[in-house]
């Protein structure tokens, strides 16, 4: 009698093990659950309304994305990247070329302008390596097909957008700088024999105004490339 009591009770207690099992993958498979939703939530509602600057993940976003983090730190290191790429060398080149109104201003202006766009060949290089990385990066993630869809839209934006304007963009800006540099390289060679008046410049001779002129209309046939750039700059990426 004894043994049959001793076994219903070790039933009874299999049975509640395997249910305490059961109540704790439940448990696991709720948190992943929610640290889906709620990676996906930020991603809708904070990341995509963000502009050009992401917000960095307090230790508590942290804790409750989870694994989620880690995919989050691919956009928020390349939008870094591309933040400083603008701010620090784009910017002082475009303030430079806007701040040239005058004749003079080319030739006043062409050192400053010479060192702010000396970095942009380099700039080039870290955003293609920073895209190189991130496409790498991305590449690897194994995400559910809910959060795939919503992060595929994010970094189109974040990282796919900024780096399609900004490759091509950052070589015209050098060849524009680099144009309005000889452009004042070119007055300061000219000495005395050049003349600013007004808004203007004059010259002695007709040679040495097709020579400016010739300046002149390249920088005209790219002063879109300005355009473009003060819009990136002012995070219309």
């Amino acid at each position: 009698m004894a043994s049959g009591l001793s076994r219903i009770w070790m039933r009874t207690g299999m049975l509640m093990i395997g249910a305490l099992v059961a109540l704790q993958l439940t448990a696991c498979g709720d948190k992943e659950g929610e640290q889906r939703k709620a990676f996906t939530d930020f991603l809708q509602n904070t990341v995509m309304r963000s502009g050009q600057h992401l917000p960095s993940l307090s230790e508590n976003q942290k804790q409750t994305f989870g694994n989620y983090a880690g995919d989050y730190a691919i956009l928020y290191g390349f939008s870094q990247q591309v933040n400083q790429a603008v701010e620090q060398g784009m910017r002082p080149v475009v303030d430079e070329l806007a701040a040239i109104r005058v004749p003079q201003d080319y030739l006043t202006r062409r050192d400053s302008l010479r060192q702010a766009s000396g970095n942009l060949s380099v700039l080039t290089q870290q955003i293609q390596s920073a895209k190189m990385q991130a496409d790498s990066s991305k590449a690897a993630l194994k995400q559910p097909d809910d959060v795939k869809k919503v992060y595929d839209s994010v970094y189109e934006k974040v990282v796919t957008q900024p780096a399609s304007t900004l490759l091509p963009l950052l070589p015209k800006l050098q060849a524009l700088s680099q144009t309005a540099v000889q452009t004042g390289d070119y007055l300061q060679s000219q000495g005395a024999r050049v003349t600013f008046n007004d808004s203007g410049v004059q010259f002695p001779t007709q040679e040495q105004a097709t020579q400016y002129n010739s300046l002149m209309s390249d920088l005209s046939n790219n002063a879109q490339t300005l355009s473009q750039a003060q819009n990136a700059v002012q995070g219309g990426l």
